[in-house]
């Protein structure tokens, strides 16, 4: 940790979409998915219970990206840790677009539809706790 400074993120939410995945001439590969948490309170005035939604796009890499694939699908409930990146391209039509993603570096499944159809949740399928370090910043790109 460089200069007392310190990117990281810790979310518990359900995945908006399936993973999309992009792969790469050296093999390697990304996943993005949206994850929504949830914030709920009531309103003083009107005593009704609001729920607030943020969504957060997640990048996961390589072996990671493959296992979040294999096993999650929309609604399932994930934990990862990571940190905030953001960055900016040139769109096709010359506009500068700018996002912000978490890049995943570590994840626990919670619930998955897959395990909910059948599997039991303590036959192990695969390592759910599985911490991935991403060395490759040149995979930063724009999808």
């Amino acid at each position: 940790m460089s200069s007392g400074t310190l990117n990281k993120v810790m979310l518990i939410g359900h995945l908006g979409d399936d993973i999309k995945m992009h792969y790469f001439d050296n093999s390697n590969c990304i996943g993005r998915f949206p994850l929504a948490t949830n914030e709920v309170y009531i309103n003083k005035q009107t005593n009704e219970k609001i729920t607030s939604t943020e969504w957060h796009n997640l990048v996961v890499r390589n072996k990671a990206a493959e296992i979040c694939e294999k096993y999650l699908s929309k609604g399932d409930k994930i934990y990862v840790e990571g940190r905030i990146k953001s960055r900016q391209w040139q769109a096709e039509d010359g506009t500068v677009k700018h996002t912000t993603e978490i890049q995943v570096t570590e994840f626990t499944f919670l619930t998955t539809k897959k395990d909910m159809d059948g599997l039991k949740n303590n036959q192990n399928i695969e390592p759910k706790n599985t911490t991935f370090d991403s060395p490759n910043p040149e995979n930063d790109l724009p999808f």
